[in-house]
């Protein structure tokens, strides 16, 4: 990745307005709110968002079907220090522009949906400015050339997600759930940091471009983590660099965020989930993949933590109630599907894996939204049911959603996650046996909670309360027309995307894979057509694994739904396993949150109370008082006393010299 592209005025204004046009939108939506009104706000950033897609879509143009050369130019030099050039700068290449085209148009399917679904909340304006603000984070962050800007558009999505998460800041909940979100990520970034100041102190430089090329000649080269302890820096830089990939996208141990950011409104539950924050770490990867392809320790670490967050994450859905809930432990999934193929070397795979699923996850949470509306904010799916007749749109377009996320055979969903599945088998390096094994059980664990979600929810008989029910009808066509429009990439996009972006070289330099790692290619040997894959799907384990799972969910939850019951109570000590999470935020609250609170106590009454107050402040008057007492005991005011002390003194004196003479 070594180009610079020479870039006329009008292609460098497009660029500069796609990131810019939100953050327009965003800052007058937020500082002058209460006078546009309601209707300017949404329109203003609705409108900017779009022109952000329309733009995008052009540049999609220019560098997919027009063949113009990638773009690697500055924008401004920020600060000079010694040799670093510190610098804003946009690289625009085919893994750029699917990114920018996927992030725009999911914000605009979002922002169009936000209208009806935040029609009565006081706070419209305010939660209209935020989400522009996170398509301008989002934004900046994948259209980078270097280090310096994509930490601070890792850093901007970070704290947006903060302000959207707690956007209902009365409700204790939400405050908790966006405390845990950052300090969460914070964590995560420690490392990310770190391995950005590795990179920056290794190859005097924060240019992507620069320090790809710098990396295959520090293949040798060592790093003192501890004394006696060497490791190679290329294995250290990286997996600092995944540590950060894991808190943005959720991979365990760093994933306890992520299912309490429902705590927010639906529509910025579904712009975290599909597009924006949770993707920014699977994208750094594959950004950085010339780096990782020259560590096969990291990438063997990324493939198992990849892998564990596949299936046991999954495995939660099984038993949440809250419909939001179930969604954002199949994201948790999912985004551990992206990372194994990430681990693999399918980089290629993995970004599929996040645009087909950027679709019909944000069309499932939207769905969700949908229902939300329709039953006024219930949550609960036993509190549901029926609602196929009432909600039929909603209906029928989560089963396009549901479908593409379990992988049947033409939805989109089952292209990018079987290629994944693949290209594990394939991979030759440690932990890939472990992790093709949990990726083959994560699909029946997919079937079965995504199955689960819709016979609760819209089959069966109603069960919500009376008053309820007679009111429930399809929200209007602000909430209808972004769950069409998702629906249809969602169903489509897998069959039309696979063949260019895997097996016809799409994205070109933007992506390396060191040739004995290049398991896509391998299995583009066999590839005969998307619809000949559709067909040759019907043969294998995959195929037979979506319909064992989807056979328990029917005889769970829709033939006979007492086993469900029988399930719970014969199953009982897995069931709590699974509802308390594996007790990861016990232990985090243990740990961190009471042993931090107790550590913190600790030194206060050691370091502030004993140490500062009693020793230091209040010790030190004490000891000028105790001499003080003393001194006033010389100072009595006689003359005799003071001629006394003076003979004294002359006698002491006198001695002294006869003893040293």
């Amino acid at each position: 990745m070594t180009y610079k592209a020479d870039m006329n005025t009008d292609i460098f204004f497009i660029l500069l307005l796609i990131p810019l046009a939100p953050l327009f939108g965003a800052v007058l939506a937020g500082l002058f709110g209460r006078q546009l009104g309601r209707t300017g706000a949404h329109w203003l950033t609705i409108l900017s968002v779009a022109v952000s897609f329309l733009l995008s879509l052009y540049v999609f143009k220019l560098i997919v079907f027009d063949g113009m050369a990638p773009i690697n130019t500055s924008v401004y030099t920020w600060a000079v220090t010694g040799n670093l050039n510190i610098e804003i700068g946009f690289l625009i290449d085919s893994l750029t522009v699917v990114m920018m085209t996927v992030v725009t148009f999911v914000s605009l399917m979002v922002h169009i949906y936000t209208v009806g679904y935040m029609h009565d909340d006081p706070g419209y304006q305010r939660f209209f400015s935020y989400i522009a603000l996170f398509t301008f984070a989002m934004l900046m962050l994948v259209m980078a050339n270097n280090f310096l800007q994509l930490f601070f558009g890792w850093e901007a999505v970070g704290l947006v997600s903060y302000l959207l998460i707690g956007f209902w800041f009365k409700k204790e909940s939400a405050i908790f759930a966006n405390l845990k979100a950052f300090l969460v990520n914070r964590v995560g970034d420690i490392g990310f940091l770190i391995g950005i100041a590795a990179i920056m102190v290794s190859f005097d430089s924060l240019d992507y471009a620069e320090v790809f090329a710098r990396a295959p000649q520090a293949t040798a080269q060592t790093i003192s983590i501890f004394p006696g302890v060497e490791w190679a820096l290329l294995t250290f830089i990286c997996i600092c660099l995944f540590i950060g990939a894991m808190g943005k996208s959720a991979q365990a141990p760093l994933h306890v965020w992520l299912p309490d950011s429902m705590e927010g409104p639906t529509p910025i539950s579904a712009l975290i989930h599909a597009a924006t924050m949770v993707t920014a770490g699977i994208f750094m990867v594959a950004r950085m993949s010339p780096l990782f392809e020259l560590s096969e320790a990291a990438l063997s670490f990324v493939l198992v933590i990849g892998a564990i967050t596949a299936l046991f994450m999954g495995m939660v859905g099984l038993v949440q109630n809250d419909i939001k809930r179930v969604i954002a432990y199949s994201t948790l999934s999912q985004l551990g599907y992206m990372t194994v193929a990430l681990g693999a070397s399918a980089y290629s795979a993995a970004i599929f894996h996040l645009m087909t699923h950027a679709f019909f996850k944000a069309l499932l949470f939207l769905a969700a939204g949908s229902v939300i509306i329709a039953l006024h904010h219930r949550q609960d799916m036993r509190e549901m049911g029926g609602l196929r007749k009432y909600t039929p749109i909603t209906f029928a377009t989560a089963w396009v959603g549901s479908l593409a996320l379990m992988g049947v055979p033409l939805f989109s969903g089952f292209y990018s996650k079987d290629i994944i599945i693949e290209a594990v088998q394939l991979a030759s390096r440690p932990g890939a046996d472990f992790a093709y094994w949990c990726v083959l059980l994560g699909v029946v664990v997919t079937a079965m909670y995504s199955l689960r979600l819709l016979f609760l929810v819209f089959h069966g008989e109603a069960r919500m309360e009376k008053s309820i029910q007679e009111h429930v009808h399809e929200p209007g066509w602000v909430v209808t027309v972004p769950l069409i429009l998702l629906a249809i990439p969602s169903l489509l996009i897998g069959y039309i995307a696979i063949e260019p972006m895997l097996f016809g070289n799409f994205f070109g330099d933007a992506i390396y894979v060191a040739a004995n790692h290049d398991v896509v290619a391998e299995i583009g040997e066999h590839f005969h057509g998307p619809l000949a894959m559709a067909l040759h799907a019907f043969t294998t384990p995959v195929f037979w694994l979506v319909a064992l799972g989807s056979s328990l969910a029917v005889a769970i939850w829709y033939w006979k739904p007492e086993l469900a019951i029988w399930c719970r109570q014969r199953f009982s000590p897995l069931v709590l396993v699974l509802e308390k999470k594996y007790w990861f935020d016990e232990a985090y609250q243990a740990v961190f949150a009471r042993g931090g609170s107790k550590l913190g106590y600790g030194l206060w009454r050691f370091g502030d109370v004993a140490v500062i107050d009693n020793l230091m402040v209040n010790g030190s008057a004490a000891v000028v008082g105790w001499f003080s007492n003393l001194l006033r005991y010389l100072q009595s005011g006689y003359l005799y006393h003071y001629a006394f002390a003076m003979i004294v003194g002359l006698i002491m004196l006198i001695f002294t010299y006869i003893i040293l003479a």
